[in-house]
């Protein structure tokens, strides 16, 4: 059987139909739907069935996908940019390497999620101005939180975030928004 959309429908996809066709009554005057069956598949090599059934075993299961980024309201800028908002804690990553700062981040983030910290500020620096040697970047750290902050990994503590204003480090500082812990009740 086709669907609406043109595609045909799988066996287990029939037999699913069937089932649901079983436990419904159809309306007076009018016969069941049943579906048709698939047409036969063309027999596949015995080398190109163990590659799809390898790549099956090997495929991974899809995560849910991450929730959404949100920027930061206006008030609150505003609020922060007076002096009216504090920020509840802050992680400075100057002199770490990437795969330290990035294990530092991940860790501050969760602490201060569990304890409810709601805005914080992570000061990456901005990368001086200073000639870099051979193979080395400036203000790489700079460039990569705000990425490390739009993985999945992090997005389930991350609400949103901004570059910080001039007063907290301007474009060497991020502000960041962190959900609230979800407590599971019982």
């Amino acid at each position: 059987m086709r669907s609406r959309r043109g595609k045909t429908l799988s066996e287990a996809d029939i037999a699913l139909w069937r089932q649901v066709a079983r436990s419904v009554k159809p309306l007076p005057g009018r016969a069941p739907i049943e579906p048709e069956p698939p047409p036969p598949a063309a027999p596949v090599p015995a080398e190109t069935s163990m590659l799809v059934i390898a790549a099956a075993a090997s495929a991974k299961v899809v995560p849910p996908a991450a929730p959404p980024l949100a920027p930061i309201e206006r008030r609150l800028r505003t609020q922060l940019r007076r002096g009216r908002q504090d920020i509840e804690a802050s992680i400075d990553l100057h002199g770490m390497r990437q795969d330290e700062a990035h294990l530092a981040l991940g860790g501050f983030l969760r602490r201060e999620q569990a304890r409810g910290t709601r805005l914080c500020l992570v000061v990456t620096g901005k990368g001086g101005p200073a000639p870099a040697l051979f193979g080395e970047e400036r203000g790489v750290l700079r460039r990569m939180v705000p990425h490390w902050l739009r993985l999945s990994e992090l997005r389930p503590l991350v609400l949103g975030f901004e570059e910080a204003e001039q007063r907290h480090g301007g474009a060497g500082a991020l502000y960041v928004r962190l959900r609230r812990l979800r407590e599971h009740g019982p």
